[in-house]
């Protein structure tokens, strides 16, 4: 009987985890929806072009569940895994308040974002600085890829597991802890990636695709840590180009 229970706890959490992995690929999907057509909406005769406050911090929180999630996906099944072994298979993991708050963070960095959009910006589809300080941004960025802060963050990024084994906590409030924890390592990561944002063009989608797959191979691929700080001398070449041409 014991085994029969065990049996069926286990076929519970392969399908809570299949609904998890479904649950994040909707979310994804439903953000880089809006992002398109967001990008692909022109702006009607006789309105303002400009969006207002809330509008913008909306547009970049959406934006950073599309960029960010994919890489977080990992830590988020393997956090619901951890959880079964620690709490048992018959208890549901909170993956939803791990989610909640490891968006938190990045709703905060979000609202940040939009402050900097709404005094700089004069339209949410173009880059918002001059040339000068998108060398600046450029250049900031690739020392910051080089930088022990982004190496310590990447790393607990990188390594889910000695993560969650050291802060792992159990219950809700845990695993909302636990999501804002990772959340911050997140964006102390990433913060300065998602800025050249400002310079590529905030709501331009190639500029989003392509740092979403440099995000996504910094924590995923063997060889991240290394592609990071490439990066990183490639985006210091890049800002010196356009200081000098």
């Amino acid at each position: 009987m014991a085994a029969v229970r065990r049996t069926m706890a286990e076929r519970v959490a392969i399908r809570s985890r299949a609904v998890t992995i479904a649950g994040l690929a909707v979310l994804v999907l439903l953000a880089w929806a809006y992002l398109f057509l967001g990008a692909a909406m022109p702006a009607m005769p006789g309105m303002d072009a400009t969006p207002g406050f809330a509008a913008i911090a909306i547009m970049w929180w959406v934006m950073m569940f599309a960029m960010m999630i994919p890489s977080a996906a990992p830590t988020i099944l393997l956090y619901a895994q951890v959880h079964r072994h620690s709490d048992g298979l018959e208890t549901s993991p909170p993956t939803a308040a791990f989610l909640a708050g490891y968006l938190a963070c990045w709703l905060a960095f979000s609202v940040i974002a939009a402050g900097l959009q709404s005094s700089l910006l004069p339209s949410a589809t173009m880059a918002v600085v001059g040339r000068d300080a998108a060398a600046a941004l450029f250049i900031a960025s690739g020392l910051y890829q080089l930088s022990p802060l982004k190496d310590a963050c990447l790393s607990r990024c990188r390594s889910p597991g000695s993560f969650l084994s050291r802060h792992y906590r159990p219950g809700p409030s845990g695993a909302f802890r636990l999501g804002l924890l990772h959340g911050t390592y997140c964006v102390g990561c990433c913060w300065l990636l998602m800025a050249l944002l400002f310079a590529g063009g905030v709501m331009n989608l190639i500029w989003v695709a392509g740092l979403t797959l440099l995000v996504a191979a910094e924590k995923l691929l063997p060889g991240g840590r290394w592609l990071a700080r490439l990066a990183g001398v490639g985006m210091i070449l890049w800002g010196a180009a356009l200081l000098l041409i």
